[in-house]
């Protein structure tokens, strides 16, 4: 994917917004900051804490990634406490 690619795809994106899929099959939005939970220590992040994401954020290849703590994490570190 060339850069004029991803500046079209990422147009649409928000770095405040994140949308999700829940158990149940429902489609959910969820503005930021929201509360995740660590799967595993990762940085100075210890498993099972709770923590705010800050932001959402997209790489180049369009792995998402939270803003915790001003730090970007891959997504797949953590899970998303609904609510």
């Amino acid at each position: 994917m060339n850069e004029k690619q991803l500046a079209e795809i990422l147009k649409y994106s928000s770095p405040t917004a994140l949308y999700i899929v829940t158990w149940n099959n429902l489609l959910k939005l969820l503005f930021c900051p929201f509360k995740v939970l660590v799967k595993q220590n990762i940085g100075h992040l210890k498993e099972g804490e709770e923590v705010v994401v800050e932001a959402v954020k997209v790489t180049s290849n369009l792995t998402t990634v939270f803003i915790v703590g001003g730090r970007a994490y891959f997504y797949y570190h953590f899970e998303i406490l609904d609510d």
